[in-house]
């Protein structure tokens, strides 16, 4: 049996005003490419809310806060959130919880 890995979820729910859903949308769309290529990283998408209209999800999946600190520092992420603070309706609610699981990533490719 493989030894537990424990890594960093993080699920965000961003509420944009109305007039900036579609660039808060493609802002944090541009992010998922260059994301998935840092080290640590193991996903990180966005996601619409059907049920709920106007509000996006982040589902991202690194190694540690460490990873996601670097990942704050990259110029386009930090670019994307300079923008964000006028677009949004309502603070990001960000929830981080950290899971040990036996599986890997590459298990499932």
């Amino acid at each position: 049996m493989r030894s537990p890995v424990e890594r960093l979820h993080i699920f965000a729910t961003i509420k944009p005003k109305p007039e900036f859903f579609d660039q808060a949308k493609a802002a944090l769309e541009e992010l998922v490419q260059p994301t998935l290529a840092e080290p640590g990283c193991h996903l990180f998408t966005v996601l619409e809310n059907r049920d709920k209209p106007g509000v996006l999800h982040l589902f991202e999946i690194f190694d540690d806060d460490a990873a996601v600190q670097k990942h704050y520092e990259k110029y386009y992420t930090k670019e994307v959130f300079s923008k964000y603070q006028d677009w949004l309706a309502s603070p990001v609610d960000i929830q981080h919880l950290s899971v040990t699981s036996s599986f890997s990533s590459e298990q499932f490719v």
